[in-house]
């Protein structure tokens, strides 16, 4: 058992598969691990208003194996299609976003990680793919397929998820600088690993990370490369 849910993971390639599928459906999720730090994915279904976190059984979202959060923690409310979170004094230890202690409300947003007591909370918005499934699920990429500089892209991308799951992918100026490119090449290269993964029609601030979990859930980088 992890001594604390906020522990480093790697995902393992289901757990990868399992939030790759939940993308699929294009509505909001969250993600967390409980105590025994197996994944949980926690579906935000727009027909509700309100979900409650905390230690108490009667929440919604339940985490009864971390002391550090109170029985009722914190509330996420869904305004206008949009999922917020607020804290307003619920909790004894307080409620982070990002790593600030937020006070009132808050509008969530895709790669959001919440933390209540020792828990981190990944946000996840994804944006529907059903005008274009086939196109997703039926892209193979193997290892021969790929350029090797762009298979260094790929892992330079990736290398912020060795020791956090949770992490963001590597930016542009990043890579460029570890591999010597120019952030134009970077670019380039990068544009050409989302039409080989299928994902170039989705929103630009998920394309990144989608491709890093494709990547690492088909095995074309491993946990080894980063």
């Amino acid at each position: 058992m992890p001594d604390s849910p906020l522990q480093a993971h790697s995902a393992s390639p289901t757990e990868l598969r399992d939030r790759i599928d939940a993308e699929r459906l294009g509505r909001p999720f969250l993600v967390l691990r409980d105590e025994e730090g197996a994944q949980r994915l926690v579906e935000l279904d727009e027909a509700r208003e309100r979900l409650s976190i905390g230690r108490g059984a009667g929440n919604d979202v339940p985490l009864p194996w971390d002391t550090e959060i109170s029985r009722l923690h914190a509330e996420l409310e869904q305004i206008a299609g949009e999922w917020t979170v607020s804290d307003d004094g619920l909790s004894r230890n307080g409620t982070y976003v990002n790593g600030a202690r937020i006070s009132g409300r808050h509008r969530r947003r895709d790669g959001d990680v919440l933390r209540v007591g020792r828990t981190a909370i990944a946000y996840r918005r994804p944006a529907a793919e059903d005008s274009n499934p086939t196109k997703i699920a039926g892209r193979q990429v193997s290892l021969p397929d790929l350029p090797p500089t762009q298979r260094q892209v790929l892992i330079a991308l990736a290398r912020p998820y060795k020791h956090d799951e949770f992490a963001v992918p590597a930016t542009n100026q990043h890579i460029a600088g570890e591999l010597h490119l120019s952030v134009d090449a970077v670019k380039s290269h990068l544009r050409a690993l989302f039409q080989r993964f299928g994902i170039e029609h989705l929103p630009q601030n998920q394309k990144r990370s989608r491709l890093v979990a494709e990547a690492l859930q088909s095995g074309l980088v491993s946990t080894r490369d980063l």
